[in-house]
């Protein structure tokens, strides 16, 4: 069986989470809960994408919670 990763003609999502990481995830796959499609392209145009936007590799920390939660 073939790496989905690598598949260059196929449909993927550049998905980010809420700590600004970002993935490139087939589109035939459902997207993981904590994660939110920003684009569809093919593979290449989804890696550019990723490239061009995730600028900082560092986890974001988590939003701080409201007083007395």
């Amino acid at each position: 069986m073939s790496n989905p990763f690598e598949a260059t003609e196929d449909k993927f999502y550049a998905l980010a989470n809420a700590q600004g990481q970002y993935s490139l995830w087939p589109a035939f796959a459902e997207i993981p809960a904590g994660w939110t499609k920003l684009y569809e392209a093919e593979r290449e145009a989804c890696l550019a994408y990723i490239e061009e936007h995730w600028t900082d590799m560092r986890p974001q920390p988590a939003a701080p919670q409201a007083a007395g939660v």
